[in-house]
């Protein structure tokens, strides 16, 4: 439970803090970060915290997600709704089922939206995953603190269960280093040709999803962005 960290995307109140605080010390969850909070530190959240002033205080602050999340082996974001963009779902259950094996080997990240509008196209494209909670269809709004107890609960069922965790052998990339390949593969793919600009968002989008279906390690990583770096100078080498 001490790699999973809780991240919160520009959280408009900070009673909502307080409220994830105390949802999170209920289940033993203990890592926050808040991405660009916009009311922190707040009266009203150390009031909802309820005696988890601990996990306010410990907060970390960041100026975006790439930065809260760049050292996690697995990125999984929250959605009130299934999005127009396709992406790997999962229940509750599943999710919780993943995160404990993947927390087994490195830092875990649970995303969680804006109390209105939630996570932007763009900052699901950063996860691995999305888990929805499934809710009357009538009316299937989660307050912040709701949403993250329910995420927190089945993390606790799951580490009760007393199953061994899978372990991997392998060094897997960070979500900052999945970054740094999507980075270089649109940049790779735009001075090869192959990159039509009406076209590269939907194109970008298929190909993250490859990627993180395929959890490549940092060395299989080194071999992809080399050859990137390989196309790219025969290019250059053509064109001289």
């Amino acid at each position: 439970m001490e790699n999973i960290r809780i991240v919160l995307v520009e959280t408009s109140h900070g009673g909502n803090i307080g409220a994830v605080a105390r949802a999170m010390k209920n289940m033993c969850l203990e890592e926050l970060a808040l991405v660009q909070p916009k009311q922190f530190p707040t009266e009203e959240a150390m009031a909802r915290a309820s005696g988890a002033d601990d996990i306010l205080h410990e907060a970390s602050i960041h100026h975006s997600l790439d930065e809260a999340v760049a050292d996690c082996v697995l990125v999984v974001g929250t959605s009130a709704r299934l999005r127009s963009v396709s992406w790997p779902q999962l229940n509750p259950r599943e999710c919780a089922e993943l995160v404990m094996q993947r927390s087994a080997t490195g830092k875990v990240a649970l995303v969680f939206g804006r109390e209105r509008t939630g996570l932007t196209n763009a900052e699901l494209e950063r996860c691995n995953y999305l888990v929805n909670i499934p809710a009357n269809p009538d009316y299937s709004s989660l307050n912040l603190g709701m949403a993250v107890q329910v995420i927190s609960y089945e993390l606790m069922m799951q580490s009760q269960q007393g199953r061994q965790p899978v372990t991997e052998d392998r060094d897997l990339a960070k979500a900052g280093d999945m970054q740094g390949l999507f980075r270089h593969l649109e940049q790779a793919l735009e001075d090869i040709g192959f990159l039509d600009p009406r076209k590269s968002d939907k194109l970008m989008r298929r190909l993250k999803r490859l990627f993180y279906r395929a959890e490549p390690d940092l060395d299989e990583l080194k071999i992809l962005r080399g050859i990137l770096s390989a196309a790219q100078g025969r290019k250059s080498a053509r064109r001289e």
